[in-house]
């Protein structure tokens, strides 16, 4: 049994790598396979996932778009379609369009008829075929030639005003944390997210060094009578696990872990979503154990972005 405190890590580094590095990355903590990642699996995996349908990984690559000039008539075809997943704002004559790789895909699946719709896929099917490969029709996308569609380098958009900054920068969080704190953050809706998977992992296996391994309770400190008890049940659940693993599968087995185990869990959302979360998150009535990581990363990414303020 492995004991370890709760974390949590800004996923700065995946943002200067490509759309499908970054997919890749985030897909794999599902079944802890990060060891096949190297130069040449990346593309290979998300073209399985785009291929398969695993649109949860897809929403882990987003990119923002500008569109010029924007015709109010084609916006209103745009906007006629309800773009649900797309973040949209007018900036000077431009439209900014941010989106994840599903958001795009689905676009183009439900409204190929939209002229801009064509135009953002165009372009993106262009850097990235491995995505849209199964839903490009086979005669091509004709688009409006007079449309001008490019993608906004991150550098830029991190110098947005505060408020299109809120809406169009998109920021990923590793957090290594207890599965009572991930049942709590995955009810923020328009999140994605993606989480080690006790259906397909067996902790039994080499990779997890044969054991479980659980989050040190802030509640009880070490010395005392309540943390030796919930020790004590972390290594009877262990054992009882281990047990099950000879005969049933890890789904069946997983069954019987508690709260307490570690999982990994990355979080990804735009600045506003992120104010939203620790605006409920880090209050005195939230709890403890999930303010315990909100609290220092709300800290660490109000030094970087000013309007996560919660003044």
């Amino acid at each position: 049994m492995k004991i370890v405190p709760p974390s949590y890590e800004i996923l700065d580094e995946l943002d200067s790598r490509s759309l499908a590095v970054r997919i890749e990355y985030s897909g794999r903590i599902c079944y802890k396979s990060e060891e096949r990642i190297d130069q040449d699996s990346a593309i290979p995996f998300v073209r399985k996932m785009a291929e398969h349908g695993h649109n949860s990984v897809l929403e882990m690559g987003v990119v923002t778009l500008r569109i010029a000039p924007v015709d109010p008539d084609l916006l209103a075809e745009l906007m006629a379609t309800q773009p649900r997943y797309l973040h949209l704002d007018r900036d000077a004559d431009s439209l900014l369009v941010t989106g994840s790789v599903r958001a795009f895909r689905e676009m183009l699946i439900f409204h190929p008829e939209c002229t801009l719709v064509r135009a953002m896929a165009a372009l993106l099917a262009g850097r990235h075929p491995y995505f849209f490969e199964t839903i490009l029709p086979q005669s091509g996308l004709e688009t409006d030639t007079e449309i001008a569609v490019a993608k906004v380098p991150l550098n830029e958009v991190d110098k947005f005003p505060p408020a299109l900054r809120l809406n169009h920068r998109h920021l990923g969080v590793k957090f290594i944390v207890n599965r009572a704190v991930t049942h709590e953050i995955v009810r923020h809706r328009p999140c994605s997210f993606l989480q080690e998977s006790q259906r397909y992992c067996r902790y039994s296996d080499n990779k997890f060094g044969g054991e479980v391994t659980f989050i040190k309770p802030m509640f009880f400190e070490e010395s005392s009578p309540e943390y030796g008890l919930w020790r004590q049940a972390m290594e009877e659940t262990e054992k009882i696990y281990l047990k099950l693993l000879k005969t049933s599968t890890a789904q069946a087995a997983r069954t019987v872990l508690p709260n307490s185990c570690k999982t990994e869990l990355i979080v990804y959302a735009n600045l506003r979503e992120w104010k939203h979360i620790f605006r409920l998150r880090t209050t005195r009535a939230a709890e403890p154990s999930m303010r315990e990581v909100m609290i220092p990363l709300h800290k660490e990414l109000l030094a970087r972005f000013p309007e996560l303020s919660l003044d």
